[in-house]
């Protein structure tokens, strides 16, 4: 007889949890990406790849050669793939292909958490980490450095070529293609084949080709015409300040065209472009700043990547994603409290969200305070010590830190997130989504037990 795998596993193993999850999650966008015709291989079922990267994320094991072993070895990942063993081609294929559907996964099992009571908003905090990217911190290179191994490539290149071909350019045609009597016996020889493949499948060649051909070409023809009429309309406006309809819109020479400078400022890595040297806790390292928004319970209900390395200038980007990805969710509650962190201190936007009906709880940072006069920001920077000073405001703002840095913990520690394993912002981004993601799938999965 065949083996039960339900007889494999205790009825409250994570995996059944994973299973019956993703089994209430909305796919479309997965299987929307494969044909129906039934010609090529068959694929494997999205909802089983779903399920194998979430279980895996949520045992901090993201490379695709260790889940393709343990479909071997591990029980747990044998239930989830149905006795099934994906290729670590296969796995890695699937993330690139579906990165922006795995990381929508993020709001779906958001989703399962406002319905379970864990989506809670009164109070929000939001914080950032400093992740190790997929890239060596020695390959920052400026421009003179990038034009001098060009150059050194060069050099190297000429000389590996001088020695294969000698005196020769490399691209001289073979013997028998030398002459014009060879050319033409070959060509002759390839047109009798392709004549007689011809004659063996026949494929018509339909009738309206030609005034499809006709009108495709119009179009493109159409397209270009209007995309040229639009440049030179933004040319005129940019530059004179005159509109498409021949009205004055600002000053001429307002807009002054762009200069670039001679010799490109900065430096990139050569092995992930986007990321960038940050300050973290034990030093620089070439990374990303890892951006997430909790609440009381725990669950990140935002979860973001900035290639800058300072906290400032992200309080209001952070709460607006958290609250579309509420919004999503079912969660229509506002916010009542944001609490974040002296780095977020940012006067504008804390005002803006105040005027939301927010309550923002940061610590004034000494260091950005322009000038000793009062009321220098409209009197928050000198009110905010009262205000958390006070009985309210200390309860609330010693609830950030247990609320958001135990998460990144449990990240870092408990699952060895140490450096991201793909690279470039989208996919950085994919990846740190799923990891909070499988982050709150195992919150979840402990309220669901605790309530059983």
């Amino acid at each position: 007889m065949p083996p039960d795998v339900r007889e494999w596993l205790p009825a409250n193993h994570l995996a059944w949890f994973v299973i019956d999850a993703v089994g209430e999650m909305n796919l479309d966008v997965f299987y929307a990406a494969y044909r129906l015709d039934g010609r090529a291989r068959p694929a494997y079922d999205p909802a089983m790849m779903v399920a194998l990267l979430l279980y895996a994320y949520a045992r901090g094991t993201r490379s695709s050669r260790v889940i393709e072993r343990a479909c071997c070895e591990d029980v747990a990942f044998r239930v989830i793939a149905a006795q099934q063993t994906p290729d670590h081609t296969t796995i890695a294929r699937f993330v690139e292909r579906h990165q922006q559907a795995l990381a929508g996964v993020f709001g779906e099992v958001l989703t399962l958490c406002a319905r379970s009571g864990l989506a809670q908003v009164g109070v929000l905090a939001v914080d950032g980490t400093k992740v190790q990217a997929n890239a060596s911190r020695n390959e920052n290179l400026d421009y003179e450095q990038l034009a001098r191994e060009i150059v050194e490539e060069a050099i190297a290149t000429d000389a590996a070529e001088d020695e294969l071909y000698g005196d020769r350019r490399g691209d001289e045609l073979p013997p028998e293609f030398s002459t014009s009597a060879g050319r033409r016996g070959w060509l002759r020889e390839a047109k009798q084949r392709l004549e007689a493949e011809r004659s063996a499948d026949p494929q018509p060649v339909p009738r309206d080709r030609p005034k499809r051909v006709k009108q495709a070409k119009r179009r493109l023809d159409e397209e270009l015409w209007t995309e040229v009429r639009a440049n030179a309309a933004y040319e005129a406006w940019r530059v004179r300040g005159i509109a498409a309809d021949g009205s004055r819109r600002m000053a001429p020479g307002t807009i002054k065209p762009f200069t670039p400078p001679e010799v490109p400022e900065g430096r990139i890595n050569l092995t992930d472009p986007d990321s960038k040297v940050v300050k973290a806790l034990r030093g620089w390292i070439q990374g990303y700043n890892a951006q997430a928004v909790t609440n009381e319970h725990q669950i990140v209900v935002a979860a973001e990547i900035e290639t800058v390395g300072g906290d400032f200038g992200h309080l209001e980007p952070m709460l607006d994603a958290a609250q579309h990805e509420l919004h999503a969710a079912g969660v229509t509650d506002t916010p009542g409290v944001l609490l974040a962190d002296a780095g977020y201190w940012h006067g504008e936007q804390m005002q803006r969200i105040t005027d939301r009906g927010i309550q923002v709880l940061i610590p004034p940072d000494t260091s950005r305070k322009q000038t000793t006069r009062r009321n220098w920001d409209g009197g928050r920077y000198d009110a905010m010590p009262d205000l958390l000073a006070s009985d309210r405001g200390g309860e609330l703002y010693r609830k950030r830190q247990p609320m958001i840095e135990p998460v990144f913990a449990q990240m870092k520690f408990n699952r060895g997130l140490d450096r991201f394993k793909r690279r470039g912002r989208g996919a950085v981004r994919t990846e740190w989504r799923l990891i909070s993601a499988t982050h709150n799938l195992l919150k979840l999965h402990r309220h669901t037990l605790a309530a059983a």
